[in-house]
Formats: structure tokens, C-alpha cells, sequence
């Protein structure tokens, strides 16, 4: 993944009573939580079509995963959005167990624990082709992962899928 130059700002006490500054990317401030966009598959294989009975939204999606080594985590409230306010809200339990992984799809469909899978009831695309910026956003309203994306800089292969984390 390509990464933008977003800078934080971050100013520690020395001994010496001083103040130091140091550039630390802004990113770098969201990896704390278990909870991270381990891909998305932004462009759906094949002509675009968001019609509920014949079109393909439920072949674009994003890949949640849980990093932690021992915590499983309820996406209950979870938010995901997008730059251009597209958003979806887990509102229904969903565990993840630590290691595990579930692929929010497009369209509508069963969800389900065991298939890793829920289906935001939406026919219209979330992401965008050319580019877009993914949050996800922990119920109390902090962000648990962020990533911008763009067709041209970090899709190498152009199949449609990036990968975030492995």
C-alpha cells in the first residue's frame, strides 16, 4: 500500500526541560487495537451492476480481521465508513474469535458467525474504484484502523483487491 505523507505532530518534555518534536505518521496512532481492515476487494469482478435481483455488490467487500492472540471481539457497534460518508453499522452480535475474520459484503444475504460473513442490505456499491478512504471505528467512537486507497498506486495487479494486513 501506498502511503500519504499525513504527519502528526507529536512534543515530549526532555530532561533538560525543553521541548523535542518529533514527525510521526499519523497512522502509526491506530494500530493499538486488535480490531484492523485486513483487505477490501474494492472493485467487483466483472461489470458493475447494483441491482438487488441480478447485480454484483456482494462480490465487493472488506475483510475484518482480529489480530489479538487472545481476545474475541464483538463487532456489535462497530462502524465502518467511507471519505464520502457511505457507512454501515454492525448492529447485530458478531464474535470474532482472536485470529479470526469476517468479510463485510455488499447486497443482501444471510449473515452468519460460522461463514464469516455479514451483508450490509445494500445494493449499491460502498467503495470507490478510482479511490476511497476505509475507517473503522470502535463503538465508543475511536478508530480502530484507517486506509486510503487508490486505483492507479495500490492495486499493482489491478485485480480489484488490496491487501492492508496480513
Amino acid at each position: 500500500m501506498r502511503k500519504h505523507p499525513v504527519i502528526a505532530v507529536t512534543v515530549a518534555a526532555v530532561t533538560t526541560g525543553a521541548l523535542a518534536v518529533a514527525a510521526v505518521p499519523a497512522q502509526a496512532a491506530e494500530y493499538h487495537s486488535a480490531l484492523k481492515i485486513r483487505g477490501v476487494q474494492y472493485d467487483a469482478p466483472g461489470r458493475d451492476s447494483n441491482s438487488c435481483a441480478t447485480g454484483n455488490t456482494d462480490e465487493e467487500y472488506l475483510t475484518i480481521k482480529n489480530y489479538s492472540s487472545s481476545a474475541t471481539v464483538n463487532l456489535r457497534n462497530y462502524l465502518v465508513k467511507d471519505a464520502t460518508g457511505n457507512r454501515f453499522l454492525f448492529t447485530a452480535n458478531h464474535y470474532l474469535q482472536p485470529g479470526d475474520h469476517v468479510k463485510l459484503r455488499g447486497g443482501n444475504g444471510t449473515d452468519s458467525d460460522s461463514g464469516n460473513v455479514v451483508h450490509r442490505d445494500n445494493c449499491n456499491f460502498m467503495w470507490n474504484n478510482p479511490g476511497d478512504t476505509i475507517y473503522l471505528y470502535k463503538p465508543a467512537g475511536g478508530r480502530s484502523d484507517v486506509h486510503a486507497y487508490t486505483k492507479s498506486g495500490s492495486d499493482s495487479d489491478g485485480n480489484g483487491y488490496i491487501r492492508f494486513h496480513n
